[in-house]
């Protein structure tokens, strides 16, 4: 198996001729406002050597949603695909958790509960 290995900062890519492998990623979706696309936030820790401390850097990554079927605040896996738009190279593969949407209380309007005014 013949080939280059990049290291980057945000993923390890294995090339073979026009072959490139990204690993998977977890995050949190943060826009669903388009069709068969969403925003997904991928946190990452890494150590400073400076601060002496680990920091928490956000990555931001469009992925195609082919169903419309994640909301705002869902954790989904990311798998690579190829180019689908100018900023879209991933797809979404499953989502782990769905997140919980909170629905008001429909106001129940029964006489005998108000109280008459006198």
């Amino acid at each position: 198996m013949e080939g280059i290995l990049f290291i980057t900062s945000r993923c390890f890519r294995f090339v073979r001729g026009w072959e490139e492998k990204m690993k998977q990623v977890v995050g949190m979706v943060v826009s669903n406002k388009m069709q068969k696309s969403v925003v997904v936030a991928v946190d990452r820790l890494f150590y400073h050597k400076v601060y002496d401390r680990y920091v928490k850097r956000t990555s931001k990554f469009m992925a195609h949603d082919e169903h419309n079927r994640c909301n705002i605040g869902d954790k989904v896996r990311l798998d690579p695909s190829r180019p689908l738009s100018k900023h879209k190279n991933w797809v979404v593969a499953e989502i782990l958790k769905k997140a919980r949407i909170y629905v008001p209380p429909s106001p129940n309007v029964s006489s005998s509960s108000e109280v008459p005014a006198s």
